[in-house]
């Protein structure tokens, strides 16, 4: 499972013990993070190379000791991500993980799992996100937070602060997981269809349509599409390109519903929105293959 060294087999063992314990909710924090579970998988390694050269002894709490280090591992490689997303081909979305069969994708999940969130915490800094995935998704306390931002527990207070009231200006409150699949089913009916009218009638008034095909899918916006009229036609026009001749399954991503769009067993897109009681207020299109890696149809779950 972990790479080896030359430490005597019971000591190792032992390291490998307390990490395994601790291992989804490092994951937890990292993929929070950075909305990607190859670079959050990444982080979780080398939090086991350095655990494993760290003097275990004089640690007295292993688990934040643990969380630490990927915590300050995750703002590195969100800082450099930052300025790597700047050059990417059209919307980036975080990278969906199939949460009705992994249940280390979803240690701990909360609402800050879902897409809709993960794509709001891109918005903030990494020091911002770090306080408020520790704080929202892992009930960490404020003095902790402190300690792994090293920062003062009032300025620590205050990031959090500042984050909750970032993602709550953007952010209505959501609706429950059985009308989220209504409305998706429902939106999939009409689109499938070409309704305009039902498609309409989904939306909020503000709704914003992403698609994030990374430059690799042709016929993906490379811009947002917003507006009700607007995302309503895009939809409509898209239809006879995208719907003929496939078939669809429902899964669960970042513990939301979602449905997968497949052709010939192959999964070309995820879809997946986000709704509060004005309507389907985001929709999110996932097609970048390198994205829909993980996520499978139902013979190979």
């Amino acid at each position: 499972m972990y790479s080896e060294d030359r430490q005597p087999a019971s000591a190792l063992d032992q390291a490998a013990s307390v990490f395994a314990a601790v291992r989804p909710r490092l994951f937890g924090i990292a993929y929070r993070m950075l909305g990607v579970s190859a670079e959050a998988e990444d982080i979780v390694q080398e939090v086991w190379v350095r655990w494993q050269s760290t003097d275990r002894a004089a640690v007295s709490d292993p688990p934040a000791f643990l969380a630490t280090v990927a915590t300050r591992l995750a703002i590195n490689v969100a800082q450099s991500a930052r300025r790597r997303r700047e050059t990417y081909v059209g919307p980036w979305l975080p990278e969906p993980v199939d949460t009705g069969t992994s249940p280390e994708a979803g240690a701990e999940r909360g609402e800050e799992l879902e897409l809709a969130v993960l794509f709001l915490l891109e918005r903030l800094s990494p020091t911002e996100r770090a306080a408020y995935v520790l704080r929202e998704s892992f009930d960490y306390p404020y003095g902790e937070i402190a300690c792994i931002l090293r920062v003062s527990e009032a300025n620590a207070r205050q990031v959090v602060s500042r984050a909750r009231k970032h993602i709550a200006a953007e952010r209505r409150n959501p609706v429950s997981s059985a009308e989220h699949r209504r409305l998706l089913e429902a939106f999939v009916a009409a689109a499938q269809e070409g309704d305009l009218a039902a498609l309409e009638e989904l939306f909020a008034a503000d709704v914003v349509s992403y698609a994030d095909g990374g430059g690799a899918v042709r016929g993906a916006s490379r811009i947002p599409v917003a507006g009700r009229e607007r995302v309503a036609k895009v939809v409509v026009a898209y239809a006879p390109r995208l719907w003929p001749g496939t078939t669809t399954e429902w899964v669960e991503v970042n513990g939301r519903p979602g449905v997968l769009i497949l052709h010939d067993e192959n999964v070309i897109a995820l879809v997946t929105a986000s709704a509060s009681a004005q309507g389907i207020d985001q929709l999110m299109w996932v097609m970048n293959p390198a994205k829909l890696a993980s996520i499978s149809p139902a013979p190979g779950r």
